[in-house]
This record gives C-alpha cells, sequence and structure tokens, in this order.
C-alpha cells in the first residue's frame, strides 16, 4: 500500500483526504459500499454506475475479509491509482465476475449479493418515513399504510404491495402513473407484484436508475436499494422546480457579468447552493460551499431563514419572525434544535434532525434547503429583460425522455440539461459502451478540463464520438461534425441521441430472438401477427398509422400478450374526443408498465402519433411477448 501511495503527489493525497472526510461523516475511518459513488464525485473522478459497481465488488472481495461493506482510505487509494493505469477497465472486466443483484442508484453505490450484510442510513429512513407520512397523509388509498412509525421498519413493509411507491411518484411527478391501473383492493402476490413492475418502470420513465433492482427486492423490503430508490423518487419532486424555464425569479441569481445561459447550465444542486448565498449576501453573512460542512453550526440556516421568512408586505400575507435568541448557543445541538423550531414556523422542518445538521449529512441537508426553496424561494425576477427569452422555454417532452433514458441507465454524472451535459461527449461513451459499440478510453480526455485549451480537450472527444458512431456503430450522421455535439446543436445531438436509443431498444430485441437481427418491419409484422392470433381487429401499417393516435392497437396488443390487464370500461373505442385519446394513451402506457414493458414515451407521444416514440413502445411489448414467450 506505501507503494501506491508515494506514486500519488501530496496535493492530490490531501484532496482525496478532503473528498474521503466529506463522505465519512462519522469520522470513523471508513465509507460504506454504498457511498462509493458520491466520494468519487467528491474526489473529482466522476465514473458511470456500472463502473463504481465493478470497483465496489472487487474492493470488497479483495479487502473485506470482515464483510461489513466498508472501505478504507487506504483501500480507495489504491483504487483511484488502479483508475489511472491504462488497461484499468481491461484489469476489471478479467477480475470481477458478474454477481446477481448488482445495482447502482444515482448517488448511492449498493452490492446486493447473497450473505452480504448491507449498512443503511437510520437517519434517511426517519426522514423519508416523515415525507411520506406528510405527502400522503390525505390520501384514501394509503389509509391502511400511513402513518408509518419512523422509528422502527414499517416504512419496509408498506411499501412492500407496491402502491405507496406509485403515489410516491405521482407526488413528485404528477400524472406519471395512470390511478386506474394501479391495483389497490384484494392484492395477491400477482397483482401487489404488477404494481411494483409499474412503480419500478414508472420511476425509471421519470430518470430514477432501477438497473437490476426487481419487484423481489422491494416485495422483501431489502433496505439499502428501497431507501436508495425512494431517494431518487422524493429528489425528483424536490428538484422539479429548481430549473430557470419553470421559475423565471432565478434569473435574480445571476453574477455579475455573468450570461443567462451559464446560470442555465447550472445543476439543481448549484442553482440552490447559489440561492442560498444569494440570501446570506443580502444577510451579510459569509458564503457556504456545501451542505455539509458548512452548515454544521446552524448559523448559516439562521440568516437563510430570516431572509427568506415572509415579512408581511403583502396584503395576504401575515409577517412570521424568526427568533435569534438560540443563535448564540454555545452547544452545537442545542442550536441547531433552536434553529429547526425557526424553520417549523415555515412549516418547513422536514428531513433533518439537530443530530444530521450538526454530523452534516450532505444528502438531507440538500433536502432540507430544496424544501425551503419551494416552499419560500423570496426571490423576484429581475425587471429588465435584456435575456433572451428563447432561452426560457425549457426542454421539449422528447428531450426530456432522452434525458430520462439516459439517467435510468445509470449514466454519470446525471444528465440534468440534455446538450450541455453532453458537451464533452462522456455520457456519449458510456451509451455507446450499453449498446456495445466497443469505446477505447485511453483516446478520451477526462475531467477535471484546464481552463486553457478545456473546451479543445472536449471537441476533441465529440469528434471520437461522431467517428465511433459513424464507423462501430454505423449510424446515420450526414452532416455532424464533434464541434455540433459540443455546441449542443439540438437538431445534430438528438440524431445521436435517438439512434442510441433505437440501437438499445433493438438489442434488447436481438438478445430475446437469440442475436437474430431486429428492424421496423420485423416489430410491425410481430404486432400484427400477435394481434391477428388473439382475434382483434386492430392492426398496423407503421409507425406512422393514424389509428395509433387512438392507443387501441397498443391496447389491444397489450390484452393479446397479457389477458387481463386490460379492463375493457376503462377503454373508450368509439367518438374519441381528444381527451378520450390521451386518457386511452395514459392507460395503455401504465398498464405497459404494469406487466413489465420498461416504455419512456409519454401519452402525447401516442396521441400525435410520433414514430420514433411509438416504435418504442411496440418495441417495447414485443420485447415483454417474447419474454413471456422465452
Amino acid at each position: 500500500m506505501e507503494n501506491n501511495i508515494t506514486t500519488i503527489s501530496r496535493e492530490e493525497l490531501e484532496d482525496l483526504r478532503e473528498a474521503f472526510s466529506k463522505i465519512d461523516i462519522d469520522n470513523s475511518g471508513y465509507v460504506s459500499d454504498y457511498e462509493l459513488q458520491d466520494l468519487f464525485k467528491e474526489a473529482s473522478l466522476p465514473l458511470p454506475g456500472y463502473k463504481v459497481r465493478e470497483i465496489a465488488e472487487k474492493i470488497l472481495a479483495v479487502t473485506d475479509s470482515n464483510k461489513d461493506g466498508r472501505i478504507n482510505f487506504e483501500e480507495f487509494v489504491s483504487i483511484i491509482q488502479e483508475l489511472k493505469s491504462k488497461d484499468v477497465s481491461k484489469s476489471f472486466r478479467k477480475s470481477i465476475n458478474k454477481k446477481q443483484g448488482i445495482t447502482a442508484i444515482g448517488g448511492t453505490s449498493a452490492i446486493s449479493s447473497e450473505g452480504t450484510q448491507h449498512s443503511y442510513s437510520e437517519e434517511e429512513k426517519v426522514a423519508f418515513v416523515n415525507w411520506i407520512n406528510k405527502a400522503l397523509q390525505d390520501d384514501p388509498d394509503c389509509k391502511h399504510l400511513l402513518p408509518m412509525n419512523p422509528s422502527d421498519g414499517s416504512l419496509f413493509k408498506s411499501l412492500a404491495d407496491g402502491i405507496l411507491l406509485c403515489k410516491m411518484i405521482n407526488f413528485s411527478q404528477p400524472d406519471t402513473i395512470d390511478e386506474r391501473a394501479i391495483n389497490k383492493k384484494k392484492l395477491t402476490h400477482f397483482t401487489i407484484s404488477e404494481n411494483l413492475n409499474l412503480a419500478l418502470n414508472s420511476a425509471s420513465a421519470i430518470g430514477c436508475t432501477v438497473v437490476n433492482i426487481g419487484s423481489r427486492d422491494l416485495q422483501e423490503g431489502k433496505p439499502h436499494l428501497v431507501l436508495g430508490l425512494l431517494w431518487q423518487i422524493i429528489k425528483a419532486g424536490l428538484f422539479a422546480d429548481i430549473e430557470i424555464s419553470r421559475n423565471e425569479a432565478l434569473i435574480a441569481l445571476l453574477n455579475e457579468g455573468e450570461e443567462l445561459d451559464q446560470l442555465m447550465k447550472l445543476s439543481p444542486e448549484e442553482l440552490l447552493l447559489r440561492w442560498v448565498n444569494y440570501h446570506l449576501a443580502n444577510a451579510g453573512w459569509q458564503k457556504i460551499s456545501n451542505f455539509s460542512q458548512d452548515i454544521k453550526d446552524s448559523r448559516a440556516y439562521y440568516h437563510l431563514l430570516n431572509q427568506i421568512a415572509p415579512k408581511g408586505d403583502d396584503l395576504d400575507e401575515l409577517p412570521i419572525k424568526i427568533d435569534f435568541s438560540g443563535f448564540h448557543d454555545k452547544n452545537d445541538l442545542r442550536r441547531a434544535e433552536y434553529m429547526l423550531q425557526q424553520a417549523d414556523k415555515l412549516g418547513c422542518r422536514q428531513f433533518v434532525t439537530p443530530a444530521d445538521v450538526v454530523a452534516g449529512n450532505p444528502k438531507l441537508n440538500l433536502a432540507f434547503v430544496a424544501n425551503l426553496f419551494n416552499t419560500y424561494p423570496a426571490l423576484h425576477k429581475p425587471d429588465n429583460s435584456s435575456y433572451d427569452l428563447n432561452l426560457l422555454e425549457g426542454e421539449s417532452k422528447e428531450e426530456r425522455t432522452f434525458r430520462n433514458w439516459m439517467n435510468s441507465l445509470g449514466v454519470n454524472p446525471y444528465v440534468n440539461h440534455l446538450y450541455s451535459d453532453l458537451s464533452d461527449a462522456l455520457i456519449i461513451f458510456q451509451l455507446y459502451e450499453m449498446t456495445r459499440v466497443p469505446v477505447d478510453w485511453n483516446h478520451i480526455n477526462k475531467p477535471p478540463y484546464p481552463l486553457l485549451g478545456g473546451n479543445m480537450k472536449k471537441i476533441e472527444n465529440c469528434n471520437y464520438a461522431v467517428e465511433l458512431g459513424k464507423t462501430k456503430a454505423k449510424f446515420s450522421l450526414v452532416g455532424i461534425a464533434g464541434h455540433d455535439l459540443n455546441e449542443g446543436n439540438p437538431t445534430l445531438t438528438l440524431a445521436l441521441v435517438w439512434q442510441l436509443m433505437r440501437r438499445y431498444t433493438l438489442n434488447v430485441l436481438s438478445d430475446l430472438g437469440e442475436g437474430e437481427k431486429v428492424n421496423d418491419e420485423i416489430i410491425i409484422k410481430w404486432v400484427n401477427e400477435t394481434l391477428a392470433k388473439a382475434n382483434k381487429k386492430t392492426s398496423i401499417t407503421s409507425f406512422k398509422d393514424k389509428s395509433i393516435s387512438t392507443s387501441l392497437p397498443v391496447l389491444d396488443l397489450i390484452d393479446a400478450i397479457a389477458p387481463k390487464a386490460i379492463r375493457p370500461e376503462m377503454v373508450k373505442r368509439e367518438d374519441l374526443s381528444y381527451q378520450d385519446k390521451l386518457n386511452n394513451a395514459k392507460y395503455a402506457i401504465s398498464v405497459a408498465r404494469k406487466i413489465g414493458a420498461r416504455i419512456y414515451a409519454l401519452p402525447d407521444d401516442l396521441v400525435e402519433v410520433k414514430p420514433k416514440m411509438v416504435m418504442t413502445v411496440f418495441a417495447c411489448l414485443m420485447g415483454r411477448g417474447l419474454n413471456k414467450i422465452k
């Protein structure tokens, strides 16, 4: 181990030590397996989820003799070394035998192997239970489950029938799941499994990473998997409006001399930090640079609460006074408790306990601040409208679908903005690997990029990405150059991304057909033959067929694959208004997910007959049908 450490510079070692201590909140000298991805991010070495899983598996196999799922600093340093060596991916692939149930979830990595003990955060469990209890307290379908007790394991039991998970997905991203598709009464093992499939496939459709989490894992209440999935669902809701196209008042956070397009490239986490510092500057208090170390004494929070609390300036608004008497208390825990009492006045005592604040739990403090922002942003859109209004349009539904697809596969870093986050092509390379296009990682420039010439490094990556697409993937990329990806040319970037998604989808079908190549004609033929065999009157001539706007061919195909999955009384078949078509489409997509089809398309894609997304719907259903035969 000494030899490994001496080849890393002192400065680099200090950076790694700082990254390690940020994640090692309790100063135990260890981090848990599921915290490893956060650790790589802190060390400025973002890795795709699958690589982190491989690394964790390797470390634990070699060094974790007591199987407690913990990694110390020396082990972390040695793995950083190996990552920097040239043959890293080869050595990992040779030394790691794939095990069942390995999964990467957003910012957490967890290894689910037989006989391994998994640690999980009791604090997170308590925070999530309280949040769910509040969010769904008035939902009649959850009366049999709520309120859950935060101090026992009732969370894991309550999620087991899938209803709560489906409800939380709709709470975070309204209308994702058609309520008519949720099984709510006289639940059996089969109908519970359907609910959990619906939840998992819908979570995937909103961008949660659910790779290798199965309905059985949720039914068994495996804590690290349940908490990892829940955090992603909750975070999706907390972050939904921390986005400039949805909340133009965020323009107030522009720094002196900063262009709007720069502000729009920030992640929700970065915008939240900017928001807190905006209010701290107005309070004359020093800035913070994280939601861990810098907030432990609660004093920044006191000033933030004081800035955002209603002052009674509006006629319909009562003032809320923040009491600073606890600000000077010498005990950190007591001071945190007094601060949270003030947050409670704003109805925002959620996610953190005094101990979570003092420990600097980054995840729960981030959630606490996001909830404060959503409740009392206290921002005013600047009067001068000198910024480009076209920038504020926000992403299209198609762009969001592509982004959610990428994130659900566990790409790293998380894609918040489709174009700017692909500008160095690292996400594209990960998608190539996932679609079995060989990538030479030695050929790729990796972050952090130098201030001078950094963009050239990114363009070199983009050139290589286009070259791979043309030569190895055999994509049609006429007129696309590396600088188009780097600059985020929407039309040309989407052309590449669509071909990646199409290849991914067809690979799944090809695997089920034992390697036989699949194309549009084969899918259409299979759809029509399956409908005819089930004595259905519907059929399609192409993925542009106007009849698809009714969703009836999709609904009939689902019924052919999984009889009784469709409740006939839920489907309108004649004299369809636009709303009737939309209702049919919502029902079709939710039931398709419920029977196990991982569909990313939106109801509008069916109603408007968007051929690309329509193709993915039928391809996923074909996959489900072939899987059933096998």
